[in-house]
């Protein structure tokens, strides 16, 4: 394993180091199929609440608003890493469509009755949010001394806690599936999990380095030789027929085209308050998840604090990434935490691999077929390669918060905003009874609640004696 060929430049772990291509393809690619499915499954669920799904008269629409939502990713994960004057941190992350809005968007859409009109409310509250979360960003300077490491390192530990779950549910092949933790899908996650495991602690350089890319694909082979030698279908308890969630969907490449050119503003904006308010309290919220991410992915990747420019520079691309995507029909863009959890684990953070990963998602929406190759990649198969992404943003999170000596009072932030916070968030039904807005901004991941008590606690308890303790 020591001949050249396998060895890893050093500009791999370089942010702006020359990297070959041959390298960094590769590189980029394992985090395009990590980010994939995630990138589009928002966009699926809110065009079904908004009846405007997979069949009828508005199929057209939604195959091209997930052609756009890959090539608005790879836009703005470009900006993101080159910068257009302010705009953008020059950061190794990667964007993608929010899963983050589902609830809000969700309620929206009943308010307005669903349809073209109430997705087109959601599109036209996204401008105006948007908007609003760049001048947030251009003015997060002054807010800084909100964020200490403390804080940022109990986000961080937060979106690493509320994805494990997610994880989870893809290791069984997707909580939704007919056969969900049935051997086949553990077995598939299992054997990624280890062949990832082998190659990045028993060989070295771009075979390491590539590790999740390696084992994913052994898993998309494995799936295509066990639809040869397995049932397809199985029967549920009611004895109704269903085909297994690990079976590759072969006719769906066939009838994906070869070229597709997207469509500006396939659904017309609507601008309504009953839209607006709720949207603009979730913009507020996703710029802290998003200082959050930069914060991981800079301590996880590059062993040191994110500067005010990358954060500053970095919420304002999530802004206009998010307004640009309204645009395209696409829901917000923001930093993908499943891909901080890729480079804290492989510590490659050189932006021409990114790069490289986002335009081959460009690639994906101009071409198609391409995308459908890897939308039927088992569930289970990203599963395998999750549990272990995840688990090291939350690794990320604590060296954040003990980055400094945890006194009594950084203790008490962390454990108050896990315990009250994300506790609260996790378990939704605490909130039952109190008024839908907050229950859509503080339940579902845990983030939000968390993050939001661990800025109150900094500001409210006494500061530490400097040097002191």
């Amino acid at each position: 394993m020591k001949s050249k060929a396998n060895e890893l430049s050093p500009a791999a772990y370089v942010f702006d180091g020359k990297l070959p291509l041959r390298q960094a393809i590769p590189l980029g690619l394992q985090h395009v199929l990590a980010m994939f499915v995630g990138n589009l499954t928002p966009l699926l669920i809110i065009t079904g609440v908004c009846g405007i799904g997979n069949s009828g008269e508005y199929a057209g629409i939604q195959v091209a608003l997930l052609q756009n939502a890959m090539i608005i990713a790879g836009i703005v994960t470009l900006i993101q890493l080159f910068a257009i004057g302010p705009i953008g941190g020059k950061v190794p992350i990667i964007m993608g469509t929010s899963s983050g809005f589902i609830g809000v968007f969700s309620s929206v859409a009943n308010i307005m009755g669903g349809g073209i009109l109430g997705y087109g409310a959601i599109m036209g509250a996204s401008i105006i949010g948007g908007f609003m979360e760049t001048v947030l960003g251009a003015f997060l300077k002054p807010l800084r001394r909100f964020f200490p490491s403390v804080v940022t390192g109990t986000v961080v530990l937060s979106i690493g806690l509320s994805l494990i779950g997610v994880g989870i549910n893809s290791f069984g092949g997707g909580n939704s599936a007919s056969d969900f933790g049935s051997a086949e899908n553990l077995l598939l996650a299992c054997l990624v999990l280890v062949v990832i495991l082998f190659f990045k602690h028993w060989t070295k350089g771009v075979l390491s380095s590539s590790s999740i890319l390696i084992g994913i694909i052994v898993g998309y082979i494995a799936a295509i030789i066990m639809g040869c030698v397995l049932p397809h279908t199985g029967v549920t308890a009611d004895g109704v027929e269903y085909t297994k969630s690990w079976v590759l969907n072969w006719d769906k490449v066939a009838e994906a085209s070869w070229f597709a050119v997207p469509k500006i503003m396939p659904v017309k904006p609507v601008f309504d308050a009953r839209a607006i308010v709720p949207v603009l309290i979730m913009f507020v919220v996703t710029a802290v998840e998003t200082i959050g991410d930069i914060s991981g992915v800079i301590e996880g990747g590059m062993d040191r604090e994110a500067t005010d420019k990358e954060l500053s520079g970095g919420v304002m691309c999530d802004g206009l990434g998010s307004t640009l995507a309204a645009l395209f029909g696409v829901l917000p863009n923001t930093s993908f935490s499943q891909n901080v959890g890729l480079v804290a684990m492989t510590k490659v953070v050189n932006r021409i691999a990114l790069a490289s990963g986002a335009v081959f998602l460009i690639l994906c929406g101009l071409i198609p077929k391409l995308g459908a190759l890897i939308s039927i990649m088992p569930q289970s198969v990203l599963g395998g390669a999750a549990v272990m992404m995840f688990s090291s943003i939350i690794v990320s999170g604590i060296q954040l918060i003990t980055k400094e000596p945890l006194t009594p009072r950084r203790l008490t932030i962390v454990s108050v905003a896990l315990g009250v916070g994300y506790g609260m968030g996790a378990n939704t039904a605490v909130l039952a009874q109190m008024p839908e807005t907050i229950q859509l901004v503080f339940g579902g991941s845990g983030i939000v609640p968390a993050a939001i008590v661990a800025i109150l606690l900094n500001v409210i308890l006494p500061k530490d004696k400097e040097n002191k303790q």
